[in-house]
């Protein structure tokens, strides 16, 4: 969610542990003014100020003005950033949350989670795991010749049960990695969400739906009882007149177009 420039201003004044008082004192401007532009009712702020407040922040003003989400670094260059084309057009294509993307990489997790794909990729795990399979397999191989156990002997079993795919075993560690910023990143976010509300159109749509499925049900009463209830209308206190032209908005449903819908039928 963008910030306003109050948000902002707060924000950046309460990560530095300052009162107004303290900030007033700092930046030699008064306390009324700038709790002026923190408050909800915001007082514009003169162009002396914003570069005063953007120097001592050590923030753009574009930032506090709200133009760009980028504190500290407004005209990077592309090139020091080492991003594709691909990736540019990506980014800028909207198809992809970006703030979200930002969040993914900036996790403290996140380069651990690159260093076992780039070494999954790079296949150096897996030439590893294969090396520890192979003595595995020479220690089985030894055992067998040297003693003859049968296959169902605990220790020849414990040897085999040693063997691991590589392949199986570097997607595994990658899954932890990923599910562990998941799950962090849905942490930091479980209260930006509102939960669905009691009153749910989609349950009562499908309620409705079931009921225009049925034999002996009246699809144009089950559309017009599923308008009434999500108009909040009592629909024995509409006049005929009403009533006339609620009927004419159901017969527009396409509950009412297709009432027995053929299931199961290619």
């Amino acid at each position: 969610m963008e910030l306003s420039i109050q948000e902002r201003l707060k924000d950046l004044r309460v990560e530095r542990g300052l009162t107004l008082e303290q900030l007033a004192e700092e930046t030699k401007l008064s306390k009324s003014a700038l709790g002026s532009y923190e408050a909800d009712e915001y007082k514009d702020i003169s162009h002396y100020a914003l570069i005063k407040l953007a120097k001592f922040y050590g923030v753009t003003a574009d930032y506090l003005l709200g133009l760009t989400e980028t504190k500290n670094h407004p005209n990077a260059d592309l090139a020091d950033l080492r991003l594709s084309d691909d990736m540019i057009e990506l980014l800028k294509s909207g198809r992809v949350d970006n703030s979200l993307l930002c969040e993914l990489a900036a996790h403290p997790d996140f380069p651990r989670l690159m260093a076992d794909l780039e070494i999954y990729v790079n296949g150096v795990a897996v030439k590893q795991v294969q090396t520890a399979n192979a003595i595995v397999d020479t220690m089985s191989a030894t055992i067998m010749k040297q003693y003859n156990p049968g296959l169902t002997d605990p220790q020849l079993k414990q040897l085999v049960a040693a063997h691991i795919d590589d392949d199986s075993f570097c997607r595994y560690v990658i899954q932890q990695d990923i599910n562990k910023i998941a799950f962090d990143l849905r942490e930091a976010h479980k209260n930006d969400f509102f939960s669905v509300p009691e009153d749910n159109p989609l349950e009562d749509f499908l309620q409705t739906a079931e009921e225009t499925a049925r034999e002996d049900s009246d699809p144009e009463q089950a559309a017009l009882a599923f308008i009434c209830k999500r108009l909040k209308l009592n629909y024995k206190k509409l006049s005929e007149e009403e009533k006339k032209w609620l009927k004419k908005i159901a017969q527009k449903s396409d509950l009412l177009k297709n009432p027995n819908p053929q299931r199961g039928r290619k």
